[in-house]
């Protein structure tokens, strides 16, 4: 199996970029799909050609029981 440095390693070279810059960019999308859920809308998020993230209602059930007890009425 091709571990993804591997494959950083073989773009940057590919295109003469910094090993740091294709980093980022290869790992754009995860950052960019925690930002999202992290604004607790909990909306599912398509990434064309990869997929969709979404989260479980049964955890997001469990993460509301929680928010419940800690916020005082």
């Amino acid at each position: 199996m091709i571990d993804k440095q591997f494959i950083i390693y073989k773009l940057a070279n590919k295109y003469n970029l910094p090993l740091q810059t294709v980093s980022k960019v290869v790992n754009y999308q995860f950052k960019f799909i925690t930002d999202i859920m992290k604004q607790g809308n909990f909306d599912g998020i398509r990434l064309p050609y990869f997929g969709k993230f979404s989260v479980k209602t049964g955890r997001l059930k469990h993460l509301k029981k929680k928010n419940d007890k800690k916020i005082p009425k």
